[in-house]
């Protein structure tokens, strides 16, 4: 057998591979089987609130003011009609 043909077919090997790796991996991702965050949007808001990133203060605030809020309808659900 002659040598010359095993640089070729050592190529398009490597590049098959290299190919379905990188469809393999896009596909993972497409699928959306890896979620994003397993924080929720709460946690997630919540976690910015203690940061000391600029604006971290006025989201905290609307957090506690969502959450008046939130407590306040669950009081009025609550009263007798």
């Amino acid at each position: 057998m002659s040598r010359a043909g095993e640089p070729r077919l050592a190529r398009r090997t490597l590049a098959a591979l290299v190919t379905g790796l990188a469809l393999a991996g896009c596909g993972a991702q497409v699928s959306g089987e890896v979620p994003v965050s397993t924080l929720t949007e709460a946690q997630r808001d919540s976690a910015i609130a203690r940061g000391e990133l600029p604006g971290s203060a006025t989201v905290g605030r609307a957090l506690t003011l969502s959450g008046r809020q939130s407590a306040r309808i669950a009081r009025l659900d609550t009263l007798p009609q």
